[in-house]
């Protein structure tokens, strides 16, 4: 059931599906099937759905692997997949049973069963890989499997579970291929989705084939290479040279902010996005940053707007909540709790910390996006140390050492962006800022793991927005993540391909199926 609110957010998403300029694109009659090249920053962590929960890997997962249920472009709420038919039993929102699609077959010709689904969900919570979705999967209690039905047994109620049924937590793997207990080692990949994985270099490229024998909601496309591109300023070098037929996630901020969708040559797709970026704290009694009063401190000297206006060149808004813009339950709790910049109130709370000046404390981010995010670093570095109050050690780590770091407890503060798994605020609570949560914080509240519970009670999510409201109150109280901005999905594609505007439009889906060539 969908909220006032949520029908807005998917009116939206409708009409950025449409891309700047309104164009529409049909396939060609004199399609050759030629291969489509496709260029992004965005690397892919493991091939195993067990393994991975960041947006490269995710986004290969969208087109290789199959879900119960799949997000159609726009949609807020998804539709059956590789399952005939989903739903909950009865009104208590406990149990969820789907039927699956007769004639799923995997790579190796042998027919996809209920044991497949009920296999897949049980690895991921088994596994709980350091860098995996197990914590999107946290109130599923059990799943049992007979003939091609599959019950989902919840350990509480929970609305947004078929949203997570829908990610790439969901995708289903082939029993007979994937370890139980283990994720698996090799470059190959056994799923159902809509293409099949020919060829995998890790961080140079992924050529997909379609799937003859695909069944579903979504359907197949044609063939595709995904290139991977060490950051934006090659992605960058790559598209002026037209060594690819299509740009995304993501090309230089000043090459986005100068993007024009009349400039010949190229077709430009601009779309709201529910992609944020936050700056994460370890809040241990090991870190310079355990006090609350230290990360207030911190919240009081962060300027968005200008990191936005110089760093981002005008390409993201400024965040000042958990929830970003577009999605229920969204406010402006930080602004609210620190409404301008202070020194002053820097200086009282570290004062009444009693901590010794200045606090030193490292932190870290991720290279692979080019100069943009050590730019960030570096700015966010001068901001924090305005006043002498504050010494950081900046670090840039590649993308897989990096996850490994936070994931390890191994840094004090570090920038990561988050796509959201689905289009709910939910996304938002549980896997960020509830307790165990995927960004490895160490905060844990037991008033805000209460509200987050208490949200997914609600089949009317705008029922549910009260509780993301006091979520979000004290998140910006105690500080244990301080949002910085939100994206824009930008795509830009050559003139003979079609279908940029549904390929990525901000939900967090990475359509491959939806190019063609004209």
């Amino acid at each position: 059931m969908r909220s006032v609110r949520m029908r807005i957010l998917a009116t939206l998403l409708v009409l950025a599906a449409v891309g700047v300029g309104g164009w529409q694109l049909l396939p060609s009659q004199q399609d050759d099937g030629s291969t489509i090249t496709v260029g992004t920053t965005d690397a892919v962590t493991s091939l195993d759905p067990a393994g991975a929960y960041d947006a490269g890997s995710w986004a290969l997962f969208n087109n290789v692997f199959q879900s119960l249920m799949a997000f159609e472009p726009g949609g807020v709420t998804p539709v059956p997949d590789a399952a005939q038919s989903c739903g909950f039993d009865g009104t208590g929102l406990r149990t969820y049973r789907c039927e699956l699609r007769e004639g799923l077959t995997f790579p190796s010709g042998r027919s996809m069963t209920a044991q497949d689904v009920k296999f897949s969900f049980d690895r991921v919570k088994r596994i709980k890989s350091d860098v995996g979705p197990s914590s999107l999967l946290d109130t599923l209690r059990s799943v049992s499997a007979s003939g091609r039905t599959v019950t989902f047994h919840l350990s509480s109620p929970d609305a947004t579970f078929p949203l997570k049924v829908a990610t790439g937590a969901g995708a289903i793997v082939d029993r007979e291929k994937y370890p139980a207990d283990a994720l698996r080692s090799d470059n190959a990949v056994d799923g159902t989705g809509p293409y099949t994985l020919t060829s995998y270099t890790k961080d140079e490229k992924a050529v997909l084939a379609p799937n003859r024998s695909y069944k579903g909601a979504v359907g197949t496309g044609r063939p595709v290479e995904l290139r991977y591109y060490g950051d934006a300023d090659a992605l960058d070098d790559a598209w002026k040279a037209k060594r690819i037929d299509v740009a995304t996630r993501t090309l230089p901020p000043e090459v986005l902010a100068g993007l024009n969708a009349a400039d010949p040559g190229q077709r430009v797709s601009e779309a709201d996005s529910s992609e944020i970026r936050n700056l994460y704290f370890d809040t241990r009694a090991d870190s310079p940053l355990h006090d609350v009063r230290v990360r207030q401190a911190m919240a009081w000297l962060i300027d968005r707007e200008k990191l936005a206006a110089t760093v981002y060149k005008g390409t993201v808004d400024p965040l000042y909540s958990l929830i970003p813009t577009g999605i229920t339950g969204h406010t402006t709790s930080f602004f609210d709790a620190y409404p301008k910049l202070s020194t002053a109130k820097v200086r009282a709370l570290l004062s009444e910390a009693g901590v010794s000046l200045p606090v030193r404390f490292t932190y870290g981010y991720g290279t692979g996006r080019g100069a943009a995010a050590a730019e960030e670093a570096a700015e966010l570095k001068r901001q924090l140390e305005a006043g002498g109050l504050f010494k950081v050690a900046v670090k840039g780590y590649e993308w897989t050492d990096f996850q490994k770091r936070w994931a390890g407890g191994k840094l004090d503060a570090y920038a990561v962006g988050w796509v959201a798994d689905f289009p709910d605020p939910d996304t938002y609570g549980g896997p960020l800022v509830g307790t165990g949560a995927t960004m490895n914080t160490g905060y844990s509240d037991k008033s805000v793991d209460r509200l987050i519970t208490s949200s997914q009670q609600y089949a009317d999510r705008g029922e549910a927005t009260k509780d993301f409201r006091s979520l979000q109150e004290a998140v910006a109280r105690d500080v244990p993540v301080i949002p910085l901005w939100q994206a824009k999905e930008y795509v830009v594609t050559s003139e003979a391909v079609g279908g940029g505007q549904y390929l990525s439009d901000g939900t967090g889906v990475f359509r491959l199926w939806r190019l063609t060539r004209i």
